[in-house]
């Protein structure tokens, strides 16, 4: 925007609590990961003067110091809050990570935020998954602004980089994704190189030179006016063709020269509206350096151009049984309405969930209402309990800043909320309510995990219910089948990142062995069985006889019972026994220990003793009939088949449905949608697609998404079952 005072706010730059909603804003940053956000938010910081000169906080660490696996990583693995104060306004600056696997903090940070800061790497360009979020963020017409880093790269090309985003980002118009600034370069290096010193403000018509570590404002030379003319009048035409002044594009064609106040006023409306995209450069500070390039420009949008909390609509509202509720937007005295974000866990303090306020004013020690309801599929029941809010507080790198209160439109941490989880609503203890939650991805990426040793074993539950109650994108499966716990991911690096905090978090150590799917047995023809339980011990012996007829029965059936016996060989009161037997053999299986569904016993003929028949032996006699009809009969293995959607470019439509052919899948169709994508119905055994989460990823270059549900369970090729047989007698 170029036309503010070049002072410098100093100590203000440190972000407490907010007085006003209208002097909050709150901005997500997206890109993917290496783009260099983390960086960029370091960078404001420093400029803002929240930080001093070696990028650090005075109680020491950087402001972007948040979880030791994230060092070790050497990538941002969790959404982290960064707030800082620029001309009166503090900024919360949310910094997500850029790596698929945890797209789910990425879902949080575009729900807490009212604004989104694309951050876009000018040596790497915009990927495909960049784009799918863009296209979220219109959907909901979310203002966006687009930074292009990485300035210093011998590649970099801030120019081409501008038309790239502008074609990525502005399909439907491109004049609405504009460069602000145009680069001033510094002398060429030895490799030929001129890097970016300083920029050009096109409505300002000013140069900004950071090249001194700090920015100097001065006028262009007479070399650089047709360059800027051209760019100038572009921006200016995109700006007044989106102005909600109908007569300014008719008066400016006619020769009218608009002022530069009303051009900028025009784009702080029109980014705020989302119906503009300003294009801007930024770059850390030098060492030594007050100012980064680019950031009193960028702190000028946000502060200037992005929107308020106020405008920002509230998630819809009900009661805790389901009635709806309005809300005024960003109501201070209104009711309180505050969701969880996030939660993670203080080795000093406990459970800290960072909380967006929508409603209301919350303050310390204040007893509250938390509902979580809708992810009892994830491993999450349902609850409402009152809790008492423990201490407020902004976060600033390791260490947090108490606060007093904390208002609607405002973002902060509070402590000792024992059961409040990820997604939950906060709200007044006489007025409890609940919140819309927002969109998560479902974990498509199964982990089977056992306790490493019996002191393991004690902790493990207590542990996995922490992970999932931080994480609302993982999902915790006690399988009553396989009888495996199994922790359901969004991919390698989110399944790596929950065993190393169950491991130095939770002092918990597992073991990850491979993951079983749920199969099936059941009979291939008819097949009759004799069951013979006759034993004589001194006292009262055992006497059962029993024979049954099976046949299989159409899938879905499971175990149906029928009995034909005549003249009372088998007495009344022993019938219900021989089908307890039958059933009980069937769940443990009879081919290869799997259970067995989809046919009909049916119980023929049989003897009984009047003293020594029991119960107990004609269960025995049911379960050795069912045996013996087995031994006689073709069984068949029986797995799991999903029905699978992917939502796929169609560049790689080619290569994802053969890819599912060779699972043995079968297409069922295909079907266009918009943004140049298909949509691929097929069924897939499951057993084929355990890694199909990673594997799609890397053949539609993190692209492409998939859903897949429980369709039946259908006869597996004899190859396979034989091989499957052959690894459980082995393993028996």
């Amino acid at each position: 925007m170029g036309d503010k005072a070049n002072a410098h706010p100093g100590a203000a730059g440190r972000a407490t609590a907010a007085d006003h909603p209208a002097s909050v804003r709150n901005v997500v940053l997206v890109g993917h990961s290496g783009s260099g956000k983390t960086t960029l938010v370091e960078a404001l910081a420093l400029t803002a003067g929240a930080v001093n000169r070696a990028g650090r906080v005075e109680d020491g660490g950087t402001v972007s110091d948040y979880d030791d696996i994230e060092h070790r990583q050497q990538r941002s693995v969790q959404l982290s809050l960064v707030p800082v104060a620029w001309d009166g306004i503090k900024i919360n600056l949310l910094d997500t990570p850029g790596y698929a696997d945890f797209v789910g903090e990425l879902r949080a940070g575009l729900r807490a935020a009212d604004a989104a800061l694309f951050v876009v790497s000018a040596s790497d360009g915009v990927d495909g998954s960049t784009r799918m979020v863009w296209e979220e963020c219109a959907a909901v017409g979310m203002p966006r602004a687009i930074v292009i880093t990485h300035l210093e790269s011998a590649r970099a090309d801030y120019e081409e980089m501008t038309r790239i985003c502008a074609e990525a980002f502005g399909a439907d118009d491109p004049d609405a994704v504009l460069p602000l600034y145009l680069p001033l370069h510094g002398p060429q290096g030895p490799d030929g190189h001129a890097p970016v010193t300083g920029l050009t403000g096109l409505l300002s018509q000013k140069l900004y030179d950071y090249a001194s570590g700090e920015r100097k404002e001065s006028e262009p030379g007479e070399e650089l006016l047709p360059r800027i003319e051209q760019a100038r009048n572009r921006l200016i035409e995109g700006i007044i063709a989106e102005s909600e002044d109908e007569t300014l594009m008719d008066r400016y064609l006619g020769g009218e020269q608009v002022d530069v106040k009303t051009l900028i006023e025009d784009l702080e409306r029109a980014v705020a509206r989302g119906v503009f995209f300003p294009v801007l450069a930024a770059a850390p500070a030098a060492e030594g350096a007050r100012q980064g390039l680019g950031t009193v420009e960028l702190l000028e949008l946000i502060t200037r151009g992005f929107p308020t909390p106020f405008e920002h609509p509230t998630p819809g509202v009900t009661t805790v049984d389901g009635k709806p509720r309005e809300i005024k937007p960003c109501d201070t005295e209104g009711p309180l309405v505050a969701e969880v974000v996030k939660t993670s866990s203080d080795p000093y303090v406990g459970r800290v969930s960072l909380v967006r306020i929508f409603s209301g004013t919350l303050r310390p020690d204040e007893t509250v209402h938390v509902s979580g309801h809708g992810l009892a599929d994830r491993g999450h029941e349902d609850h409402d309990v009152d809790e008492r809010v423990g201490t407020l507080s902004t976060p600033f790198g390791k260490q947090q800043r108490p606060v007093t209160h904390a208002i609607a439109g405002d973002l902060v941490c509070v402590a000792k909320l024992n059961r409040a989880e990820t997604g939950d609503t906060i709200s007044a203890k006489d007025d409890p309510l609940l919140m819309e939650p927002w969109q998560m991805p479902d974990p498509l990426l199964p982990l089977a995990i056992r306790a490493h040793s019996k002191a393991d074993e004690d902790k493990l539950s207590q542990g996995l219910s922490r992970l999932v109650a931080e994480d609302p994108t993982m999902r915790l499966e006690q399988n009553q089948d396989t009888h495996q716990v199994v922790l359901w991911c969004l991919g390698e690096a989110h399944a790596d990142v929950a065993l190393e905090r169950l491991r130095s978090r939770y002092g918990v150590q597992v073991d990850v062995i491979p993951h079983k799917v749920s199969l099936r047995e059941t009979f291939a023809g008819k097949s009759g069985g004799r069951g013979r339980h006759v034993k004589q011990s001194g006292g009262h012996g055992q006497y059962a006889i029993c024979e049954i007829e099976v046949e299989p029965l159409p899938g879905g059936s499971g175990i149906e019972f029928v009995d034909k016996v005549v003249g009372g060989a088998v007495p009344r009161q022993f019938i219900p026994s021989v089908e307890k037997g039958v059933r009980a053999q069937a769940a443990k299986g009879v081919a290869a220990g799997y259970p067995l569904i989809d046919v009909r016993v049916t119980l023929l003929d049989g003897k009984a003793h009047s003293v020594d028949s029991s119960d107990a032996a004609f269960q025995t006699a049911g379960a050795l009939a069912l045996r013996e009809a087995a031994a006689d009969a073709k069984i068949h293995l029986l797995e799991p088949v999903a029905e699978v959607t992917v939502l796929v470019g169609d560049a790689y439509v080619g290569a994802v449905m053969s890819d599912l052919s060779g699972r043995r899948g079968r297409v069922l169709g295909t079907e266009q949608t918009p943004g140049n994508r298909t949509l691929v119905r097929a069924e897939v055994p499951e057993i084929e697609i355990g890694r199909y989460a990673v594997d799609l990823r890397s053949l539609s270059h993190g692209t492409a998404r998939f859903s897949r549900s429980y369709a039946r369970h259908e006869p597996m090729p004899p190859q396979i079952a034989e091989r499957i047989r052959q690894d459980t007698s082995d393993s028996a």
